[in-house]
């Protein structure tokens, strides 16, 4: 396995040319597999006013702690790199995030370092085509105090997933809560200004329509950290396990439903409509 530490996390607009060029170049990788690498950034210092703007776009609180979704939009930084230093054999643009999933051992101060990883997971098929993960991790002083799994899409003709392959759906449950949101057309450009996502998409109906959308679609991490933040206090020690469904286009009006049980439950939906955007739930650990 090849590994490469890092003094800071990689600028994400370094490697934006590299994905706009593979628009137009294809990979050369021919074997369809998935680098064994890993990239980890030693020290890891919160840059407060940054983690301030991102809560407040997220509308989480600002007590002096780290979300685990605000590690997740971090470590896409790395995610980034990997897929443009390495022989990555897809085309970046090409890719669908469909589930995301945040583990938090404890509250993480926002004045503690960490160590922040990543690395591939296994390519596994799909009914749509092939899957992946990235595998993400962090640490204060050896003890790992975060860790989350993000799964992308690559579409194609290749190859069907058996039964055990697909996620399984769940009954819905009896949602003991509602909120209902409004999302401004400006909301992926200023999460992007934040976040460093600033794939085309997200940014406005004009470069979206380049893409085949009709419309700008807000940012999935985005509608998870705000859902997160929507339901309240969580646990000290959770996993949040979120699958995206259908895009948010913007600008549009939404509705939170959840159920708190043992287990909280929740799903975003389109509020006119009641298609579902995303649906999740989150475990004390």
């Amino acid at each position: 396995m090849s590994i490469r530490h890092f003094d800071a996390l990689p600028k994400p607009y370094k490697a934006y040319g590299k994905v706009i060029l593979s628009l137009i170049k294809k990979p050369k990788v021919k074997t369809k597999t998935l680098p064994q690498a890993e990239y980890i950034v030693d020290r890891l210092n919160i840059d407060e006013k940054h983690l301030k703007a991102y809560n407040d776009i997220c509308t989480f609180k600002n007590d002096g702690t780290v979300p685990a979704m605000y590690l997740a939009v971090l470590a896409q930084s790395l995610q980034m790199s990997m897929m443009t230093e390495e022989p990555f054999p897809f085309a970046l643009l090409g890719m669908v995030h469909i589930r995301n999933v945040v583990r938090q051992t404890r509250k993480i101060k926002a004045d503690e370092v960490l160590s922040l990883s990543c690395k591939f997971g296994e390519l596994r098929p799909h009914d749509k085509g092939q899957q992946f993960d990235f595998i993400t991790a962090a640490s204060v002083n050896g003890e790992q105090v975060y860790s989350g799994v993000t799964t992308y899409l690559v579409r194609s003709k290749a190859g069907a997933a058996s039964k055990s392959d697909k996620p399984k759906e769940n009954s819905k449950p009896e949602y003991q809560s509602k909120q209902d949101w409004s999302i401004p057309e400006n909301i992926g450009r200023r999460y992007a200004a934040i976040s460093g996502d600033v794939n085309l998409i997200h940014i406005h109906e004009y470069t979206a329509k380049a893409f085949g959308f009709k419309r700008a679609i807000a940012h999935g991490m985005w509608t998870k950290a705000r859902s997160l933040a929507a339901l309240g206090d969580l646990p000290d020690a959770y996993e949040a396990d979120v699958q995206f469904k259908l895009p948010v286009f913007i600008p549009t009006k939404v509705t939170l439903m959840s159920s708190k049980d043992a287990t909280i439950q929740f799903e975003l939906c389109d509020s006119k409509e009641g298609k579902p955007h995303l649906s999740g739930q989150v475990i004390a650990q």
